[in-house]
């Protein structure tokens, strides 16, 4: 199975599942658009042997490109694992403050964000397509917890994962007048004169919104490559894909915080 670890620690262990077409499905690992539930699963069950824990500690949201997320406790974990309908519904990102709870969100050219907080025992992931960006889902996450959940802002690590690049993320004026009206988006914007389109690096975008939480910019890693143009990866502008990757995240512990 062809995964990628962002980190690989006695604690945390996150990253992406990219494709691979020697897996059924290519890889898919998501429920929601496929076109066997059964080879999903499988894949699921091999992922999961291969961090070394059981497919009931997989935790899933019904993602909606919303700026809907929750908090999950230890009685959900396998919510969203073998079947969409137990999955958070109409919820965009997922954190908890327990171990050994595997968090996993799904993508093709949007924008991943999986983080952790060491200090407080945090982790989380976050879907950002345009919507979810232009809604400032990432920054409303993680005023949240720093404001409601006093997780200190310094001690976050976020990693951006693999998403269209601005050369792909191709656009008309409607979706950049969106962009523009969060203030800060312009700098993450092209405009192409022959085709009258915009070009919108949603991945930089997202980076700012958790500068303006108050991450430091250095603890935030950008994955540069781009979903459209890797043949690693998953595209639904490229080819209409139905696969997705899964990122995710979990802290290891044998023992659960009380």
């Amino acid at each position: 199975m062809n995964i990628e670890l962002y980190i690989n620690e006695e604690e945390i262990v996150a990253g992406m599942t990219l494709r691979d077409d020697e897996e059924p499905e290519s890889g898919n690992m998501a429920l929601h658009t496929c076109s066997s539930a059964n080879d999903v699963i499988k894949n699921r069950i091999k992922f999961a042997s291969f961090l070394g824990c059981d497919l009931g500690s997989l935790t899933c949201s019904d993602q909606t490109h919303s700026d809907n997320f929750v908090e999950v406790s230890y009685t959900d974990r396998g919510r969203g694992a073998l079947e969409q309908n137990s999955s958070f519904p109409d919820t965009d990102a997922i954190f908890t403050f327990e171990p050994n709870i595997l968090l996993g969100c799904f993508t093709a050219d949007c924008v991943p964000v999986i983080f952790f907080n060491k200090a407080c025992g945090l982790i989380g992931v976050i879907h950002s397509g345009w919507r979810g960006t232009v809604n400032e889902i990432s920054l409303k996450v993680f005023k949240h917890l720093i404001f409601e959940k006093t997780c200190n802002p310094v001690d976050f690590q976020v990693f951006i994962g693999k998403a269209l690049s601005q050369e792909k993320f191709e656009v008309d004026g409607d979706v950049y007048k969106q962009f523009i009206a969060l203030g800060y988006a312009e700098p993450y914007i092209v405009y192409n004169c022959i085709t009258d389109k915009y070009h919108i690096d949603n991945k930089l975008t997202v980076k700012k919104q958790c500068e303006l939480a108050g991450i430091p910019p250095e603890q935030i890693y950008v994955d540069p490559a781009c979903t459209f143009k890797n043949p690693q990866c998953f595209s639904y502008r490229e080819d209409q894909t139905r696969g997705r990757h899964m990122s995710f995240i979990m802290r290891k512990s044998r023992q659960r915080i009380k």
